[in-house]
């Protein structure tokens, strides 16, 4: 025979209920995000989440035309060349910029409703 206290855990560790017995909790109305999209989303989202990413992207956008050669962004965020072309190329894998390569410099330019598509995403996906 259980006790009320081992009654009362064993309960509670089936499933949440309220006082009426019924569940307490409302099932979900729409689908949560799958393992690729979740994948995906996070890898936009950390691309994001470095400051001088977040600069280097401001810096592609004000270029006139909206594309910048990496020669032009090295000095206003105050990095090497290949640290600069590191950063840029996280944020082309994660679909934010496309690279042009010319001769021996490289272009970079936002990609045509990235960002907007993101947001997109986070506000449908995640409630907004």
């Amino acid at each position: 025979m259980l006790s009320r206290m081992a009654t009362t855990v064993l309960q509670s560790a089936d499933a949440p209920v309220g006082a009426t017995g019924a569940a307490c909790c409302a099932p979900p109305v729409t689908a949560p995000l799958g393992v690729e999209d979740a994948t995906a989303l996070a890898r936009s989202m950390k691309a994001l989440a470095d400051p001088t990413r977040l600069r280097l992207l401001s810096l592609v956008a004000a270029h006139e035309g909206g594309e910048a050669c990496v020669c032009d962004l090295t000095d206003p965020v105050g990095l090497s060349q290949p640290t600069v072309s590191h950063h840029l190329k996280v944020l082309v894998d994660a679909g934010l910029l496309t690279r042009d390569k010319r001769g021996v410099w490289a272009y970079y330019a936002l990609v045509p409703g990235a960002l907007d598509a993101l947001a997109g995403r986070l506000a449908t996906r995640l409630g907004g």
